[in-house]
């Protein structure tokens, strides 16, 4: 089937501009300027009139919990969140049960989002003290890389041996995503915590916990090591101006050095002054830290010293985020609502809309070699999303996708919107409405990109 797509302002590789794209199938095949139609026969056409033409977005970093947590998240109920939310393509993280560690559990992802997944997928690969070896079996063209938890108590994820840290930075080969934080300081602050506050200290101090020295000390060793071994790293969500010190501003904000660092949108829109009112609903890992470095985070969106917009989307039961410090879990359901949250900073002047499809869409495409994703260009496939401005509606529960049944954005008011999702050239979600019966595609990567 052939589609036409007009009426609406196209953002892409810098340009802003009236245009057309014309889809046959799963491929863009027509990019055209201004608003004469096409001179191709089109069996549907699609009015974008009033909205914005975005690429779909691309989230490098998810935990949707399928296999083994699945009561409060599964690979169908959050890629329905990510349809809804824009998210045409996601990469899910290891630290499910059974951890993604093998070659077998890997395949085991696979073939369940061949069943369930809403839009396009991979997997990471996570790393271990001791699995290295399993580098070299790897299908490369099949997963973004490696995930290294460098401050975790996740099962055996957390890597803490030099040995194994040098190994796995040499013998990558492919991008390695590493969760920064120093355990030994983290472990350290709560143990001052609990003295002071008792067993279960109050979510506010949740920042001094896992603290900037905790997020510094780590991210500074993973550069280290990116540098010793010419690997190529990227810091998953930076949450401290001192951080952003260790990445310095490139040449061009175009330009993709080795050693490259991802905000969250949670980090970029809360701060700590937020904990009064949302409590554990905003509690994750690293924590949602000051006003300064939400600032500085902020500010590196648009000088390039951030490279790619995730979410780090990890829904938990509310029951699961009752406590404090100590007992509540850490993470929060963001898929559904990062791009209308990020084109609310869009308003807010924090960056432009320009800027924002880079960092959600041709960076995570880059970043990762990602085949034919991540622009709106001729031959690659038609993952698309339209947003519409000045539409004002609000978050209730009846509208949140996630299994898990809330998010931190209830009772929020947005100005934008997801009009419509195209996956594939695929309608996926139109204006409430989600094909349950639709099935993205696995991803492929091309490392040498």
């Amino acid at each position: 089937m052939r589609q036409l797509i007009e009426g609406g302002t196209i953002v892409n590789e810098g340009r802003t501009f009236d245009g057309s794209i014309v889809v046959d199938g799963k491929d863009i095949i027509a990019i055209t300027k201004g608003r004469t139609r096409p001179e191709v026969t089109i069996d549907e056409t699609i009015d974008a009139s009033g909205c914005f033409v975005l690429p779909g977005i691309i989230d490098d970093h998810v935990h949707f919990r399928e296999p083994g947590l699945t009561a409060k998240a599964d690979i169908e109920s959050e890629s329905r969140a990510a349809a809804a939310g824009g998210v045409t393509s996601y990469f899910d993280m290891p630290n499910t049960v059974p951890q993604t560690t093998t070659l077998e559990a890997l395949e085991k992802k696979f073939q369940i989002a061949a069943k369930k997944s809403h839009v396009n997928y991979s997997f990471f690969f996570g790393a271990t003290n001791d699995n290295y070896p399993l580098f070299g079996q790897l299908d490369k063209t099949r997963i973004p890389g490696v995930k290294l938890f460098m401050g975790s108590s996740t099962g055996n994820m957390l890597v803490d041996r030099r040995e194994a840290l040098d190994r796995i930075f040499a013998e990558a080969g492919m991008p390695i995503m590493a969760h920064c934080e120093d355990s030994a300081i983290i472990n350290r602050n709560m143990a001052e915590a609990k003295r002071l506050y008792g067993e279960d200290p109050d979510v506010r101090h949740h920042p001094a916990i896992r603290s900037e020295e905790a997020c510094y000390e780590s991210t500074r060793l993973a550069v280290e090591l990116a540098q010793k071994h010419d690997a190529r790293l990227h810091v998953a969500h930076l949450t401290t101006a001192r951080e952003l010190e260790l990445f310095p501003l490139p040449s061009s904000i175009h330009h993709l050095p080795s050693i490259t660092a991802e905000a969250t949108v949670s980090h970029l829109y809360f701060s700590d002054r937020d904990y009064a009112l949302l409590g554990t609903r905003i509690k994750c890992n690293p924590a949602v830290k000051g006003e300064r470095d939400r600032e500085a985070l902020q500010q590196a969106l648009s000088d390039g010293r951030i490279t790619v917009v995730a979410t780090d989307h990890a829904p938990h039961l509310l029951a699961q985020k009752k406590g404090g410090c100590a007992k509540a879990a850490s993470g929060m359901p963001m898929i559904q609502f990062s791009l209308v949250t990020m084109l609310e900073l869009v308003d807010h002047g924090v960056l432009t809309l320009g800027r924002l499809v880079e960092l959600m869409c041709h960076n995570p495409a880059r970043l990762f070699g990602i085949v034919n994703r991540g622009f709106l260009r001729p031959g690659y496939r038609a993952d698309i999303v339209l947003v519409r401005p000045g539409a004002a509606w609000t978050v209730t529960p009846t509208v949140i996708q996630s299994k898990c049944g809330w998010s931190p954005m209830e009772g929020h008011t947005y100005l934008w919107q997801v009009q419509r999702t195209i996956c594939n050239g695929h309608t996926v979600y139109n204006r409430g409405w989600i094909d349950d019966s639709y099935i993205g595609e696995p991803l492929r990567f091309n490392h040498a990109i």
